[in-house]
């Protein structure tokens, strides 16, 4: 089949909007690299947009009608969004899905050492990376540090242009002939991705810095007592970067160094999100893996008007890592979210909860592998999504046989096809890879766990999982159209 160029497909006005969108689109990645960004963000963005806390009303003994627009947040890391529909929900919503985390560099828990006057923060990678692709890049460090009285300290170091930035070093070229020798995957190990936040020692004083001699001027020492003075002032001296960098934390942040051992710190890319090529046709960016997804599905969400069906944006953590935890989409954060909506629209029973779940439709909103014609021997031409080539659906993900696929129904996916082409909405079918080449997964399959229809669909990027991704300015437009066309359609 003859794949569309969506650019061919604007006319002069839509050019217009396309780039419009890219610039908003740039903005929300500028201000939202970890989940908890992102969640501020989004709470923000639905507040102006007359949505209210779901909590709040249940504190105060509400209820919901149609039209009513509502959102919870937990554990500042996921959210969901309904707008309630015509419709009862028992009868099903249509729900577009996506995640908010994205691979980056974990801070660990006792991070803070010094080596050689170096000192560095120990890290754990997290999510699926290339670990040689996140050395000798500016870095910045974004979370929290909360402190064992319960306050809460925001850390932002690397975005602002007066930030100093953080690095993982490398080896130079004229010594690295061993290395080289070594595999992709071994080149650089997960032990050695510790970034560098210090070199300069701190300024000693009179009571820390006095050196033995001064101290015992007028005492004689004996041969042991110079040695222990010495082997003091050594360790007085190597610790001196590390007693400099904790310095620094103690007067612009009131921290500790225990003060780890409760903080949430995430090392991403340094930068903003950038225009791509001469045409500037295409964004560069950290984390568009899966925000690209979920900003799309965001805006969708505030744009669409009243609907038939209930309609509901889903934006859950932890899908890098297998969509664990109590913020994950395996936890029942989205089901309980349910169970109180349908309270306060007077349609709560365990059975309802259950028939609203099963009739409901979904898009799993993630991105998709673009073809890279620098590494073709990894995909099928055929099967494969194209920068520019509109909105992707993948029928199934998984890895080899299908493993960890959801696979949607074909009767769906023809349901999808007539909304889409009803609305001239440019999308394309593809697959993630070569057969028995490797794969991926959603959140899809854990959705289809309660009997709904399910299908991935998203936006491909070229770059996947690396610190910078790419994406057709096109596609992210497209991509969000697709979505309200979706919430705005009959179910099946």
């Amino acid at each position: 089949m003859e794949k569309k160029n969506t650019w061919e497909t604007y006319h002069d006005s839509q050019l217009k909007e396309v780039d419009l969108f890219a610039d908003q689109y740039r903005s929300f990645l500028d201000a939202a690299k970890t989940e908890r960004e992102c969640v501020d963000y989004i709470v923000n963005a639905a507040e102006e947009k007359g949505y209210r806390e779901l909590q709040a009303i249940i504190k105060e003994g509400g209820n919901l009608k149609k039209g009513d627009k509502v959102y919870a947040v937990w554990m500042n890391k996921s959210v969901v969004l309904f707008r309630i529909g015509e419709k009862p929900m028992a009868e099903g919503m249509n729900i577009l899905g996506a995640h908010i985390d994205s691979p980056r560099l974990d801070v660990k828990q006792n991070p803070l050492y010094e080596e050689e006057g170096f000192a560095y923060f120990d890290t754990h990678y997290y999510g699926g990376v290339k670990k040689y692709q996140w050395v000798t890049i500016p870095l910045s460090l974004h979370g929290v540090i909360v402190k064992k009285d319960g306050t809460t300290v925001e850390i932002n170091i690397g975005e602002n242009e007066e930030d100093p930035v953080f690095f993982i070093s490398d080896l130079l070229i004229h010594l690295a002939q061993e290395q080289l020798e070594k595999k992709a995957a071994k080149v650089i190990e997960g032990e050695a991705l510790d970034i560098i936040v210090g070199n300069r020692p701190i300024v000693l004083g009179d009571e820390d810095g006095a050196s033995a001699k001064d101290a015992s001027s007028d005492t004689a020492k004996d041969d042991k007592e110079d040695a222990a003075d010495k082997k003091k002032e050594k360790e007085r001296a190597r610790d001196a970067v590390k007693k400099g960098i904790l310095d620094i934390l103690k007067k612009t942040y009131d921290v500790e160094e225990e003060d780890f051992l409760s903080a949430e710190l995430e090392v991403v890319p340094a930068g903003k999100a950038r225009e791509a090529g001469l045409d500037r046709s295409m964004l560069l960016a950290y984390g568009q893996d899966d925000r690209v997804c979920a900003y799309t599905s965001l805006r969708a969400m505030l744009e669409v008007e009243e609907t038939d069906r209930t309609a509901c944006c889903l934006l859950v953590d932890k899908e890098e890592i297998g969509s664990v935890g109590a913020t994950g989409m395996q936890s029942r954060f989205f089901e309980n979210m349910v169970a109180e909506v349908m309270n306060l629209t007077g349609e709560y029973s365990e059975l309802n909860v259950r028939r609203c779940l099963a009739s409901s439709c979904m898009l799993s909103s993630d991105v998709s592998s673009a073809y890279d014609p620098s590494f073709a021997s990894s995909f099928d031409k055929k099967n494969v999504a194209y920068l520019g080539g509109g909105m992707v659906f993948n029928k199934f993900t998984g890895s080899r046989g299908k493993a960890g696929s959801n696979d949607a129904n074909a009767e769906y996916l023809a349901h999808i096809r007539k909304i889409f082409e009803e609305e001239s909405i440019n999308f394309q079918t593809a697959e993630l890879g070569r057969v028995d080449l490797g794969g991926g997964g959603t959140i899809a399959y854990i959705l289809a766990l309660y009997g709904m229809n399910v299908i991935d669909c998203g936006v491909a990027v070229l770059n996947m999982h690396a610190p910078w991704e790419a994406t057709s300015k096109a596609d992210v437009y497209e991509t969000k159209r697709g979505y309200e066309a979706f919430l705005k359609g009959a179910c099946l």
